[in-house]
């Protein structure tokens, strides 16, 4: 399996979730333009979206955060997905769209409203309050089960990390949410995390 890994990304989940399934992989490093901060055009060279992360496996070109996700879960056989009660599946299935659908825009027009001087400071005013209304909600689930979709961690998890790191780095996630930041340091600390970092390179919201 080859890994189109772009800094700073989405694509760091991918590294984590294929360290968790123990599953081998090759990674080919893409740098963002230092200006822009848009990915490189030669990833448009594998796919129209010209995204990452992408992965290519067993002869197919697979984009998108939650597809790629859902991909590794058939192909081991259902690992990292959902256990247990009906409840948890449907919890499970939730977070691994939620956090993309839901969670993740607001987190990323703050940071561009953030590069507009003045304007974008007043207009992050009325930005603020959509974050928290989804902190708030990801803090009462997190204060009822250790992870997003009951006892075990799962891929909802996975998917859900990068926008509580963003989060955490600049969306006011702080220590008046203590369930998050316990569910956050604990992903940090687990080995496959910390190899996928490495893998991975410097990730700026890790």
């Amino acid at each position: 399996m080859l890994v189109h890994h772009l800094n700073n990304s989405r694509s760091q989940r991918i590294l984590w979730m294929l360290e968790e399934l123990g599953l081998p992989y090759e990674v080919r490093r893409y740098e963002r333009d230092p200006k822009t901060l848009f990915a490189p055009s030669q990833l448009k060279q594998l796919h129209p979206l010209g995204k990452s992360p992408m992965i290519e496996d067993e002869g197919q070109v697979i984009v998108e955060s939650g597809s790629i996700v859902e991909y590794l879960v058939e192909k081991t056989g259902g690992r990292l997905g959902p256990e247990g009660e009906r409840d948890a599946a449907l919890r499970y299935r939730m977070f691994l769209h939620y956090a993309e659908g839901s969670v993740m825009p607001p987190l990323l027009l703050k940071l561009v409203l953030s590069r507009i001087p003045i304007m974008g400071r007043f207009a992050i005013r009325r930005i603020q309050p959509m974050i928290d209304v989804h902190l708030d909600f990801i803090e009462s689930e997190l204060a009822q089960r250790p992870w997003f979709a009951g006892d075990a961690m799962t891929a909802a998890d996975i998917m859900m990390s990068f926008p509580i790191e963003a989060a955490y780095h600049r969306g006011g996630l702080d220590q008046t949410r203590p369930s998050t930041l316990k569910w956050l340091n604990k992903i940090q600390a687990r080995p496959a995390y910390r190899r996928a970092i490495e893998v991975g390179g410097p990730y700026a919201y890790g």
